[in-house]
């Protein structure tokens, strides 16, 4: 704090420079301890104030600190300065203001970096490369999409939202691709992912082989208009016939494991459409030609069985059922929903197990919702239909 002896250290004209700051009357004409005098007397009215101020509110508080050497500093109250021992005021929000400035910079800096799905390459790559979607077919219940787009893209992206483009999200688009009984093709969004930047591969799930599907990479306004950057291929999932063994790690490690398969799925050997774009990437990734070749198609399966006689009729249907028990008292819900409990916590609940893959996730929430947990329950069924055999009558 002020004493007289830190004052006393100063010259008059020090402590006239004070004493106008601090709006003394008079002080003009006062000598160096009239000066003293009436700084420590102004001292000790702030101070007491202070006090008082604190106590309502935190936010008015003042506190005088005097460093080494007799250099002050007093934050006044409520005035968003500081004063030195020479009477100058300085704002005490500058340094808080650089600091939330570089705060600001580097979560602009993030989130332009999250928004940007330019393909990082070296200029000369850059200048020869072309926007590109490619989706691919690693198994019934997943797609891996990758792309490679132009920072000369991206721009254009901005340019052409405007005003949206600040809120606008990166957005993968799912297409489901159908045909109708004329042969008409169509196709309907059924789901947008949100992506970001520095990545170029993703996996999406999905679900009910065997379907088509395609997808769309842009972003997405919000004003609900979607900007299309890029469309990828048609890939059509196959009948899921036997377990999933098929890694979705390593992105192109497990594509060459099965390249063959997984190109041919993805529509790769189909004269009908046009792949080079997905030709490009398998080659370029893989370091291998992709050229035509005889192939299997999977998972069409045995679309029209054998009818049986007809007087020979012949059903096997089948159910899950999912038990358990929780905390006796606990709420227990099964897909969202709750399902009812036995006074020990047991439960049962039966359910008709269609001809794919389920899943039901079961949540217990304890006596004093302190505690959750989640258990979460994957049952596939496949059914075939063996063509019937008819055997010679007994003798």
């Amino acid at each position: 704090m002020i004493t007289a002896a830190t004052l006393r250290t100063r010259t008059v004209k020090d402590l006239a420079a004070m004493a106008k700051g601090e709006g003394v009357s008079g002080w003009h004409s006062m000598r160096k301890e009239q000066l003293v005098k009436a700084l420590l007397k102004l001292a000790k009215e702030e101070a007491q104030a202070s006090k008082k101020s604190s106590k309502k509110s935190g936010k008015n508080g003042a506190r005088t600190t005097c460093k080494k050497g007799g250099k002050c500093r007093n934050r006044s109250n409520g005035s968003g300065k500081t004063r030195d021992s020479d009477g100058r005021f300085k704002s005490s929000h500058s340094a808080a203001s650089e600091a939330d400035k570089k705060r600001l910079k580097q979560i602009r800096e993030k989130l332009i970096a999250a928004k940007n799905l330019a393909h990082k390459v070296d200029k000369e790559r850059q200048e020869a490369m072309d926007d590109r979607l490619v989706l691919m077919v690693r198994d019934p219940f997943w797609l891996q999409a990758y792309w490679e787009l132009t920072p000369q893209t991206i721009q254009r992206a901005k340019v052409a939202l405007g005003q949206h483009w600040h809120a606008a999200r990166p957005i993968l688009r799912l297409l489901e691709v159908a045909k109708d009984d004329a042969e008409m093709t169509t196709k309907r969004p059924i789901r947008d992912i949100v992506v970001h930047g520095n990545v170029n591969n993703w996996y999406i799930d999905v679900s009910d082989p065997p379907k088509s599907f395609q997808m769309e990479i842009g972003y997405l306004a919000t004003n609900g208009r979607f900007l299309c950057l890029a469309r990828s291929n048609i890939v059509s999932t196959a009948q899921n016939q036997q377990p999933n063994t098929s890694s979705v790690d390593g992105n192109w490690q497990g594509v060459a494991e099965d390249y063959d398969r997984i190109y041919a799925m993805s529509g790769g050997y189909d004269d009908t459409s046009v792949n080079s774009d997905l030709k490009h990437v398998f080659e370029k990734n893989l370091h291998r030609p992709m050229g035509p070749t005889l192939f299997t198609r999977f998972g069409l399966g045995a679309q029209n069985a054998g009818h049986t006689h007809d007087e020979f009729s012949f059903e096997v249907d089948a159910e899950v059922v999912v038990f358990g028990v929780a905390e006796p008292g606990s709420q227990v819900t099964l897909k969202g929903e709750p399902i009812p409990t036995k006074a020990d916590g047991t439960f049962t609940m039966r359910f008709p197990l269609g001809d794919r893959r389920q899943v039901y996730p079961v949540v217990a929430n304890s006596c004093d919702g302190m505690e959750q947990r989640t258990i979460i329950l994957a049952v596939e069924r496949n059914t075939k239909v063996l063509s019937p055999v008819m055997l010679e009558p007994a003798q």
